[in-house]
Parts: C-alpha cells; sequence; structure tokens
C-alpha cells in the first residue's frame, strides 16, 4: 500500500502527460516557455485572483514573498512553530527574527488569540507574558508581518488574523504549501491573504514531477516585485537588475505536468473527501484517537488524514502494527521548530508552546490520496479500531 499514489494518478493521465512533454520539447523553450504562462492564467483563474507567478518551489515562493514586502533585518515575523521548516527558514535567511505563535489544539493552526498576545508582548518587550526570542540586534526589531499556515490542507483562521494584522500594522502571507484547492468561507485557499506561497513538490495535492511553486496576489505592486526578484531582481531587461533576486523560474517541462494534472484536479479534491469523510466514519468508533476537526465553514484539501493518539507510546504501538501489516504512516512534525538546533541561537526551550509539542508526542497520519481503495481504509481501520468488523 502508498502512502502517497502517484502511479494510480498517471495512470489516468499518462497520454496527457506525455503529449504535453512532447510539446515542450518540440518547441525547445525549457525557461519560461508557453506552458508556464497558460498554467499561471489557469491557477490564478481557478484561485480567483489577479495575478498568480509560477517559481522553482514552494520555498522560494516564500522566499519571494518575504522580499516583494522588503523583509530584512531587525524585522520581526510572527509564524507557527508546528510545521515544516521552510516556513520559518525563509525568515531567517533575509537576517529577520521568527517569533513563534502556538497553534490552536483543535485545527494545529496558527492560535489568533496567542497571535495578538504576542504581538502585545513584543512591542512592550516583555518576554514575562509570552516566550519571545532573542534577536540578537542592538536596536528594538519592528514587527512586520505573520505568516499562517494551512497544516494539512485546512485554512487558518484569516478572518481574525486579517483582522489582527490589519490593526498592528502587518501583511499576512498565506503559506498554502499544503492548501491549494481548500476552500475558507467559499473563498478559495491562496486568495485569503495579500500574498499566498502554494507548492507543487509530488507529495501535494497538485504536485508536478520534481519541485516547483507559485505565488498569488491581487497587489500589482508586489506582483511586479516578485516577477522581478524570481528572475535575478530583472528590470525592463535581464542585464537591467533593479534588485536583488533569485534564479527562482518554473521549468516548462514541469508546467506542462502540472498542466496535465490540473485537468482532473478538481474531481480529484471531491475524492479526497469521500476519503476523508470515510476514515472518519471508520474510526469515530474509537474511543482512543481524535480524529480531524474542520469547521462548517472550511473545506480541507485534505493533503493528509492526520489523527492524535493517546500518548507517545501508543502512538508508537498503532504505527508499528501498520507497519507489520505492510501499511505506512508518518510523522508531521516530531519535532516543533522552536526546538530544533536550526533556531537555537533565539533562546527558546522546551514547554515555551505546549500544544505545539503535545501534538509532536502524539500526531500521525494515515494514507491518504484520491485513490485509496474503500477496502484498504477497512484493513487501517481494523488495525487501529479492532472491534470494527
Amino acid at each position: 500500500m502508498d502512502f502517497i499514489d502517484l502511479a494510480a494518478q498517471q495512470a489516468r493521465i499518462r497520454d496527457k502527460i506525455e503529449e504535453n512533454i512532447r510539446a515542450v520539447l518540440d518547441h525547445g523553450q525549457y525557461i519560461m516557455g508557453p506552458e508556464v504562462g497558460r498554467l499561471e492564467k489557469r491557477l490564478g483563474e481557478y484561485v480567483g485572483v489577479k495575478h498568480a507567478i509560477s517559481c522553482s518551489s514552494g520555498t522560494d515562493a516564500l522566499l519571494m514573498a518575504l522580499m516583494a514586502f522588503d523583509v530584512r533585518p531587525g524585522d520581526v515575523i510572527f509564524t507557527t512553530p508546528f510545521t515544516f521548516i521552510a516556513t520559518a527558514e525563509v525568515i531567517s535567511l533575509l537576517g529577520a527574527t521568527p517569533v513563534f505563535v502556538d497553534v490552536d489544539p483543535k485545527t494545529f493552526n496558527l492560535d489568533p488569540d496567542r497571535l495578538e498576545v504576542a504581538i502585545r508582548a513584543l512591542k512592550a518587550r516583555d518576554s514575562s507574558s509570552y516566550p519571545l526570542p532573542i534577536t540578537h540586534t542592538p536596536s528594538p526589531v519592528t514587527p512586520r508581518g505573520i505568516i499562517a499556515v494551512d497544516l494539512f490542507g485546512q485554512p487558518a483562521d484569516y478572518d481574525k488574523i486579517n483582522d489582527i494584522a490589519k490593526r498592528y500594522g502587518l501583511f499576512v502571507l498565506e503559506d498554502a504549501a499544503q492548501s491549494f484547492g481548500a476552500e475558507y468561507n467559499t473563498k478559495k485557499a491562496c486568495s485569503l491573504s495579500e500574498i499566498t506561497c502554494t507548492s507543487f513538490f509530488p507529495a501535494k495535492p497538485l504536485g508536478c514531477y520534481g519541485d516547483g511553486g507559485m505565488c498569488f496576489t491581487n497587489d500589482d505592486r508586489l506582483a511586479d516585485a516578485m516577477r522581478s526578484v524570481r528572475v535575478h531582481g530583472k528590470g525592463s531587461d535581464k542585464y537591467d537588475n533593479v534588485r536583488i533576486g533569485m534564479n527562482g523560474r518554473l521549468d516548462t517541462l514541469q508546467a506542462a505536468v502540472l498542466l496535465a494534472k490540473f485537468e482532473i484536479f478538481p474531481e480529484e479534491i471531491e475524492l479526497r473527501q469521500q476519503v476523508a469523510n470515510r476514515y472518519t466514519r471508520l474510526l469515530s468508533k474509537s474511543t482512543s484517537l481524535v480524529l480531524p476537526y474542520i469547521p462548517k465553514r472550511s473545506k480541507s484539501a485534505w493533503a493528509q488524514y492526520t489523527v492524535l493518539s493517546e500518548s507517545e507510546h501508543h502512538r508508537n504501538e498503532i504505527m508499528a502494527k501498520l507497519k507489520n501489516s505492510g501499511i505506512p504512516s508518518a510523522v508531521y512534525y516530531p519535532k516543533p521548530l522552536h526546538l530544533q538546533s536550526a533556531f537555537k541561537g533565539l533562546g527558546y526551550k522546551q514547554g515555551d508552546f505546549p500544544i505545539s509539542e503535545e501534538c509532536s508526542r502524539r500526531i500521525f497520519s494515515l494514507p491518504m490520496h484520491p485513490y485509496l481503495a474503500q477496502e484498504e481504509q477497512e484493513k487501517i481501520s481494523r488495525i487501529i479500531v479492532p472491534q470494527i468488523t
């Protein structure tokens, strides 16, 4: 059994993928070829935003967005410690400081109430009321923005987050690496903040056959800045460099693959809903698992189906039973970012973000993809909940 079955998807559209790749081989425009523009147009229309700027990875999308906001040393960006390192890594790459905010225990997304406490504490320089990092700068730091993460495919609470950002003069960046195809209050993920970034890593709900990413915005100025950053800070031509940039272009071949995959993507999102609903129905008989919580106003893209066990020992027992039956499972994420060696210099310690720490000890994810068969889910569920017949 596969954790994510890319082969089943490919079998459906292999002819279209090969046709699209042959077209690229025929025209030979391997960098920024016509498929890149077509992909940007289609995904921008799907999300409902004015500008879609493709790039070489989800991480580069985050970096491009922060560079468009002109983030620099001395700036502070608030984000969650319960996510993949890329979210906070890009903050540090620009010399800015991540300030971590614990997550909501039901959604695992950044908690807006704790966010406001963190902002007030930073402005007052009061680490007694909230765990603040060591900043390593001689002058006071400047709160600049928020990166909210749509963890496991479910959008964060952007109504509250955007309202807080507006009151404190901060920008909001939506890290939608796992949520392309999701919805929040009838709006598509990737349209919920000033800039949104997504990833096309192969395991994502919409993934290519390598690395890729995209930024979305309705702001003309930010869009122009990201297009410039994407190509070494390009101005009127490639030898007119108006800012420091990067090489962040999406390969034409990856765009061709994504165009083929996008044709069936809306159907796959609905299939993911069916798979998730079936898991919930089967596993609801368990008295020892906490199942995913999706607010009524949200629709998850179900990048993962993730549950909480009673304890770390209980999780290990379940995962061992699954492994013995040839069923893969995974832990996202076993160590919160504030406890990672890469962020040791911030001075955070065990206990600073207890919800993230507790989740990391108990959380695990089950096989999840649009082509997961009912009998496979029943087998998984019987191992986890033996009383299922």
